[in-house]
């Protein structure tokens, strides 16, 4: 786990960033600095079997859910603020709906309920990961016409080591997480803090409009929940548009 800006007297409840599917604690890094240079103490583990955490990768998202609020217990920590990407933002949302008490404020990044992953991309990652790879890469960023073709290269090049780096067995793990979570409706009737759904207009994973019946459970559950799109952002907002992520979180409810 790698840790910004470490624990000052009377800090608020830090921000514990969690990752998505084939990825580590490295996509946070902008987010992570940002946080962190306005004062923010941040939390930034990678899921076990992804990154420096060992053991295999958990099979299921409540499995990841138990896990990250069992850290929480190890680190002393009573109050945390979550946040997730993508696979990530299922994860949080579970432990929100698991420990509401615990959690001052949710941020679920890319994010939609139920998280169905195609047929054809679940038998890829099974069976040819590198198909599954270059499949993931074409959808996570925006056009190269938004972007720009020598940024959005960059972006898909640096994403591929990293999946290649967590391994053909992480991602396959994690996609059929994502895929079988079928609570994801029934975890936002339990969250009681405010919530931030941050999608990017561009998103062709988790799309903006994807996002409205989680909104509408956290609403109805009593929860504020606020609907923030990142233009010209497509699923990976984490690299394509860090400063306005930063400034999204740190901003109002």
């Amino acid at each position: 786990m790698f840790e910004f800006a470490p624990r000052q007297p009377g800090d608020t409840a830090p921000w514990l960033l969690i990752h998505g599917a084939g990825h580590d604690h490295a996509v946070w890094d902008d987010i992570a600095a940002g946080l962190a240079a306005a004062g923010e103490r941040v939390l930034v583990p990678d899921l076990p079997g992804h990154g420096g955490s060992a053991g295999g990768p958990l099979a299921d998202i409540d499995a990841m859910a138990a896990w990250v609020l069992a850290l929480a217990d190890a680190l002393d920590l009573d109050r945390i603020r979550l946040c997730g990407h993508s696979m990530g933002s299922l994860v949080a949302l579970a432990a929100a709906g698991k420990a509401p008490e615990r959690i001052e404020r949710l941020a679920l990044v890319g994010s939609c309920v139920p998280m169905p992953v195609s047929p054809f991309l679940l038998d890829a990652a099974q069976n040819e990961p590198e198909r599954a790879f270059a499949l993931i890469n074409k959808f996570s960023f925006a056009p190269a016409d938004v972007l720009g073709a020598e940024r959005r290269a960059a972006f898909e090049l640096a994403n591929l080591q990293r999946m290649q780096q967590q391994g053909a067995r992480a991602l396959a793990s994690d996609l059929a997480a994502c895929n079988a979570w079928q609570d994801g409706l029934a975890a936002a009737a339990r969250v009681r803090c405010p919530t931030l759904l941050i999608s990017g207009e561009l998103d062709r994973m988790t799309p903006a409009d994807a996002v409205k019946p989680l909104s509408d459970s956290l609403e109805k559950a009593g929860c504020s929940a606020r609907i923030i799109v990142l233009a010209g952002a497509g699923h990976a907002m984490m690299q394509e548009a860090p400063h306005a992520l930063v400034d999204a979180l740190r901003g109002p409810n």
